[in-house]
Formats: structure tokens, C-alpha cells, sequence
């Protein structure tokens, strides 16, 4: 018994074309995709570092104003620095003093403490102000922080306004 073959199939020009057609549709987004996605994940990054280095130089300047005694603190400003932008106080705990300070540099935020050392790399302004001018128990700290996120850009954040009470009169 004879096999019959069956004729070749192939494809027609119709089918070719639509195929190359999406080809070149996927070809031409998928740069685009690639470029968002990689910003999107840049810049959540970058909040997240923002959002870390804010919260700890709060706390860190919260926890070490509270001790302060209310008649030392002094709000300046480093020379070619924001104005505000330095604060200068004694700090007791127990019986011992220590004198500190926090300023900002440039973009670093810097504590002073038997030594001085740097909190965060990442600061674009800090400021300590009095809200109460009939009251120098509270100081007023902002701050706001701004990191490189993507094609050079930065993004910025201004994580906190937070009132400190002085504890100590």
C-alpha cells in the first residue's frame, strides 16, 4: 500500500506579516517598560532610604533635646549655612553634663558629643526654631531629607515637623 504525503504546509504572507507586526509593537515598548519600572524601583528605594535617615536623626535629635536644660539651649548657624540650622545645648543625665549640638553641614547633618560624627548624608534643610516665643521649653525641629533617584534627579522629602519638650527647666 502506497503512503500518500501531504502537501508542505507553510505559512501564508497574512500570517508573517501580523507576526512581524507584534514583533515590532513588543520591540518598541519594551525599552519604554524597562525604563519605568527601573525608575519606579529607584525612586521607592530612595524614599525608603529618605524615610530611614529621617526618622533615626529625629529620634537620635529628639532623644538627646529632651535632656537638654532649657536655659542653655542656643539656635544659630554654622558660617555659610541655612540660618537655624545649628542648635547647641547641655545635656544632663543624672548627674553628669555633657554639651552637644547638632548642625547641619552642607548636606550632612552632624552631632557633637565627645567627638563629633555624622547622622546623615542626606539632608537638604534643617531647622530648630522656638513655636512659642513665651515659652523656650519647646523647640520646633524640621527637617527634610533628599537622595539621587534616578537620571540624576533627587527626590526630596520632608519627613517631620516634630515639637520637642525640654524637660529639664
Amino acid at each position: 500500500m502506497e503512503k500518500r504525503r501531504s502537501p508542505a504546509r507553510g505559512w501564508t504572507l497574512t500570517e508573517v506579516m501580523i507576526v512581524v507586526a507584534i514583533m515590532g509593537i513588543l520591540t518598541t515598548m519594551a525599552p519604554n517598560i524597562m525604563i519605568q519600572m527601573t525608575r519606579f524601583f529607584r525612586q521607592n528605594r530612595a524614599r525608603i532610604e529618605i524615610q530611614r535617615d529621617a526618622r533615626t536623626a529625629l529620634d537620635i535629635i529628639n532623644r538627646n533635646l529632651r535632656q537638654a536644660q532649657a536655659s542653655t539651649v542656643t539656635v544659630s548657624q554654622e558660617s555659610g549655612q541655612p540660618p537655624y540650622s545649628r542648635v547647641d545645648f547641655t545635656k544632663y543625665s543624672g548627674t553628669a553634663t555633657a554639651v552637644m549640638a547638632f548642625y547641619q553641614s552642607g548636606t550632612s547633618l552632624f552631632m557633637v558629643s565627645r567627638g563629633t560624627r555624622a547622622i546623615s548624608q542626606n539632608l537638604r534643610y534643617l531647622s530648630f526654631t522656638y513655636p512659642r516665643t513665651d515659652d523656650d521649653n519647646i523647640v520646633s525641629v524640621s527637617i527634610t531629607m533628599e537622595t539621587g533617584s534616578y537620571e540624576g534627579r533627587t527626590k526630596a522629602l520632608q519627613l517631620s515637623v516634630e515639637k520637642v519638650r525640654i524637660m529639664n527647666d
